[in-house]
């Protein structure tokens, strides 16, 4: 009865350690939840004011499937200004969550046996997304010691390839992709005539480095599709709210798939998605200082304890070693069904990833401190 696209897909990882969380806690088991990616911080007010406004106007009615002019102008605008792009608000879409803007991207341009490089560990909807949209997903292993960055990606390239996938900063490494690593994928693009779907959601989320969108470099603005979106950078999860933008002729294509799917975004969460551009963006940089006291209290605990991890250059994730306890299939349900821990899995993001676990910090620093009293308790020194 189920359709062979759908039969090989399997459940978001970080959902289902969620979920299965939230049944400890349902039995009434203090769990500390480090396994889904969002910011523990309420939207800022002027933003919920500007929804409760537009409610209040009565934008409640469809607005245009591509977005309500006003926030596909501010965010072009933010485009420019910000990421050196040449983006007219014509070609942006405004989606309900940045997952939706991937998942029109990739069904835009993969055709059946069509390959997608992604970068392992990946986050875990890329993947099925290639499968839906009948490609092939090849993983090119990023170097835990270079900040998570791709050694050798030519050597991934076939006559197939039509598609690569950067997420810069990554979900879910935390690291940044260098200027010298964004220019070979540049120019690797160019002279293999590949698609490049930047994921730029974390952007806003940056420790100590700078962000660069690969869309700005020479060559690559009719071939990049850049993604983003509010959930991050404004703490607004609940809201899904995101968007895509290209000069490249896909628009017509992804604008398409929008129309005949979702329609649109909801129209008074569009009318926030203006104020947070366009408002005050003072939250974001007391925010990041946060993630940043939170990353070093993590990261130096479970260094101190034998359990080797990089400090993250953005987003706000650890990607930790744990092989000297096991796998991280094992160490995650050991630190759920005893600690009451839980977080991901690396095999969650790609077969090159079995060693690591994924610990989202987007929870207090009394809560971290207190999980890593409670992983030291069950798994020891090494």
């Amino acid at each position: 009865m189920v359709s062979r696209r759908l039969q090989n897909i399997e459940e978001s990882a970080t959902l289902r350690m969620t979920n299965l969380a939230n049944e400890l806690k349902r039995e009434g088991h203090d769990v500390i939840s480090f396994s889904l990616g969002e910011p523990d911080l309420d939207t800022p007010k002027n933003i919920t004011d500007a929804a409760v406004e537009s409610l209040r106007r009565g934008d409640t009615h469809y607005s245009p499937s591509p977005g309500i002019p006003e926030l596909r102008l501010a965010i072009a605008e933010k485009l420019n200004k910000e990421n050196n792009l040449n983006i007219e608000p014509a070609h942006v879409i405004v989606t309900p969550g940045a997952k939706q803007a991937v998942f029109e991207a990739i069904l835009a341009v993969l055709d059946k046996g069509d390959e997608a490089i992604l970068f392992d560990p990946a986050w875990v909807s890329y993947d099925p997304c290639i499968k839906i949209a009948g490609g092939k997903t090849v993983f090119s292993p990023l170097d835990p010691d270079n900040d998570f960055n791709p050694t050798d990606v030519a050597s991934y390239i076939t006559t197939k390839t039509k598609l690569i996938v950067v997420n810069s900063p990554s979900n879910p490494t935390g690291g940044i992709f260098s200027r010298e690593v964004l220019q070979e994928i540049a120019d690797l693009a160019i002279d293999h005539n590949i698609t490049v779907i930047s994921d730029e959601i974390y952007e806003k989320i940056i420790y100590d480095k700078e962000h660069l969108s690969i869309g700005s470099l020479p060559g690559m603005e009719d071939r990049t599709i850049t993604v983003n979106g509010f959930s991050k950078a404004y703490a607004m999860t609940g809201w899904r709210l995101g968007y895509l933008a290209t000069s490249h002729e896909l628009y017509t294509s992804m604008s398409k798939l929008q129309s005949h799917s979702v329609s649109s975004a909801t129209t008074f969460v569009q009318w926030a998605g203006v104020e947070a551009l366009k408002g005050d963006q003072s939250f974001i940089p007391e925010m990041v200082t946060e993630f940043k006291a939170r990353r070093d209290l993590l990261v130096d605990g479970l260094n101190n304890m034998g359990i080797k991890c990089n400090y993250p250059s953005g987003a706000f994730y650890a990607f930790a070693d744990v092989s000297a306890y096991g796998n991280g299939d094992n160490v995650c349900e050991k630190l759920l069904t005893e600690a009451y821990v839980a977080a991901t899995p690396g095999s969650a993001f790609g077969p090159h990833s079995m060693d690591f676990i994924r610990i989202s910090y987007a929870t207090s620093r009394e809560r971290i401190q207190t999980a890593l009293q409670r992983i030291e308790q069950v798994l020891g020194y090494k």
